[in-house]
């Protein structure tokens, strides 16, 4: 069985779309959450409709991009777009931090003398 590649859309239409940026601002990862700030206006370029549209609830850039259809790094840059004109705001999800080592020590122990 042979895989087909994945389709990343037309290099032209990306091209256009992005209008021709490449280069992204690395704060949005993946699983960053986006939310907007505002509804979608008339005039404004239908990515970024969508995106304002998809986001009336927190979304992560990973699942606008499955939506959209679009490669992240093409979403990444709208965002970009959306975040510089304060029309979304990104959530960073927390950092946890690891458990302390004496406590996990504890825990074993427990479960050893169990």
């Amino acid at each position: 069985m042979t895989r087909k590649p994945v389709d990343t859309g037309a290099p032209d239409r990306l091209y256009t779309v992005t209008n021709g940026r490449s280069s992204v601002d690395d704060t949005l990862d993946l699983v960053t959450l986006i939310v907007a700030e505002c509804q979608p206006t008339t005039g404004m370029q239908s990515e970024h409709s969508r995106i304002l549209t998809l986001c009336q609830h927190p979304t992560s850039v990973v699942e606008i991009s499955a939506e959209l259809e679009l490669p992240i790094m093409v979403v990444r840059i709208l965002l970009g777009d959306l975040l510089d004109t304060g029309r979304i705001t990104a959530r960073h999800p927390p950092v946890n931090p690891l458990p302390d080592p004496a406590l996990l020590k504890e825990v074993l122990h427990g479960l050893r003398n169990l």
